[in-house]
This record gives structure tokens, sequence and C-alpha cells, in this order.
């Protein structure tokens, strides 16, 4: 059967890349002092972080049914035989159900995976269901074999500033206040559907360092028996400059690994602020068939 593989710019992976890679992307929304702007299409990352570095009124929201189910019956009335649909962990947004509500609509021709994962290892589910397209899967399959494999991934995070982890009620008032007195940096885990505190460190050096280890911890794990992964990095920087440091610091640690880079999401970013660097790895799911 031809199977379109759909997701979401949570993915990383934005509409003129999914071109590229043969990915369909719903822009995810986010609203800037009450306008509405397009992760990936008239709102650049660099734009956005600046916006948040300016502190202005910013929040996340998630496609309308309307913009869900016009791809859908595009793809449909294109060719495509059925779909499958991979959008960022039910357990971080209600896209993902309100996908599976209107996906009922579509007689089995429309398939919705939740294998509750967010940016970089959301790419990497994206680059495993394309793998099983082009090994003759079907999208019932593949959707299958993704949710199996839910905690084969995991991505840690960490925050510069938590003004931002405060105002979504992550963070007391004085909690905050005291740990920027203190210069204490949070180290957060996204492992399954939920994002919890991990650690706190002092200092931003500190917190990368402890994340690499902690990364380097969970790759030797996920690789015994040979099992190959996936690295991906991430970040919300303001300066480019940033941003490659923090690469480089990957790519050295993980030197034997291909190590793709995206900028943090919409809507992680909203909750971490600027400055936040994250990284992520999944087993490829060619290991489990």
């Amino acid at each position: 059967m031809k199977t379109a593989v759909v997701t979401d710019s949570n993915s990383g992976i934005f509409v003129e890349e999914g071109r590229k890679l043969g990915v369909h992307v719903i822009p995810m929304p986010v609203i800037v002092e009450g306008k509405t702007y397009y992760e990936g299409m008239n709102l650049t990352h660099e734009a956005f972080y600046q916006i948040l570095s300016e502190h202005k009124e910013v929040s996340t929201s998630q496609p309308t049914p309307g913009d869900v189910m016009d791809v859908w019956e595009d793809l449909l009335f294109d060719g495509y035989e059925e779909i499958l649909y991979i959008p960022m962990s039910s357990g971080l947004s209600s896209s993902c159900q309100t996908a599976k509500m209107l996906a009922k609509e579509y007689e089995g021709k429309v398939h919705v995976v939740d294998n509750h994962r967010i940016s970089v290892t959301q790419r990497q589910s994206v680059q495993d269901a394309l793998t099983l397209v082009e090994k003759g899967y079907g999208a019932k399959d593949i959707k299958g074999i993704l949710e199996k494999t839910v905690y084969e991934s995991i991505i840690y995070v960490g925050v510069e500033t938590l003004e931002y982890l405060k105002k979504g009620g992550r963070v007391t008032p004085a909690g905050a206040a005291m740990s920027s007195l203190l210069n204490i940096k949070p180290l957060l885990i996204i492992e399954g559907e939920r994002l919890d505190a991990f650690a706190k460190v002092r200092g931003t050096k500190n917190c990368k360092k402890r994340l690499l280890e902690e990364m380097k911890k969970s790759a030797d794990k996920f690789k015994e028996g040979g099992t190959e992964i996936r690295v991906g990095v991430a970040g919300s920087f303001v300066d480019s400059e940033q941003d490659q440091e923090w690469m480089d610091m990957a790519s050295e640690l993980f030197s034997e690994e291909e190590i793709n880079y995206d900028p943090l999401t919409f809507s992680i970013g909203c909750h971490v602020g600027p400055g936040a660097f994250g990284m992520g790895i999944s087993k490829k799911i060619t290991n489990f068939i």
C-alpha cells in the first residue's frame, strides 16, 4: 500500500526539510502577544527565542482539527492509501488524543502513533517509520512497532533560567529565587510520557557536563548487545555560537555516532526558555525487526 508519513513540527522537522525527506509536516502554532504564528513557516526559531528573551507574552497551542484533517484528506485525495501520523507525546499535549479521535472517521486509513516522544526522539521515530515503509511495512504494523519502543529513548534538558518553569507552575517562586541566588541549574529528563526533574547542578558548564555524563551512561546501556542508536542534540540559544559550542561538546563525546542538531521546538521552548540545551538518544528500530 502507498503509505504517507505525517508528523508535526515538534519533531524538529519543518515543512521544507519534510519535502526533502518525504515527510508531510503539520506546523505547530504559537501565540505571541495575541497573534498566531506557525513554527518554521512565518516565525523562525532565532526570532522566537529572541521574543522569549524579551519577556513577551507567549503561549503554545495545537493544530486545529480542521488543519489536521485538511492534511490527511489532501494526501488521501492525492493517491495515498493510508496515513501514519506521528504527533508529539500524549503526555505533553492533548493534540495526540485529538488526532486519535479524528482518525476514527477515516475507517482505518489513518493510524496515529503515540510512542511518547518529542523533539529529537520524535524525529528519530519518523526516521524509523520511513525505514519501515521502505521495507514494505504497512501503517498499522509500523504503529505497533513504534509503540512497543516507548522506553527505548531518553532525553535530558538543561535549563539556563527557571523563569519559564516558574510561569508553568513547575517551580515555586521561592524555589526559583533561591536557585537563581545560588546559580543552580535544573537538569530535566523526558523518559516515556513524563517531563521530570532529574538533578540540580551549580552553574551552566557543570550542568552541561552532567548532562553529557548521564547521556553517555544511557547510550552505553542502550548499545548493550550491539544495538545501534540514534543521537540528537538540541538547544534554544539566541546566539548561534552557543549552538555550535554545544554541538561540539556532544560530537566529541559521541565521535562514532552521526549526530543531528535541531533547535528546541516552540512547545518545549515555552517551558524552558532561551539558553536551554538538550540531547536525546533512541535505539534504532531496525534492531527490533
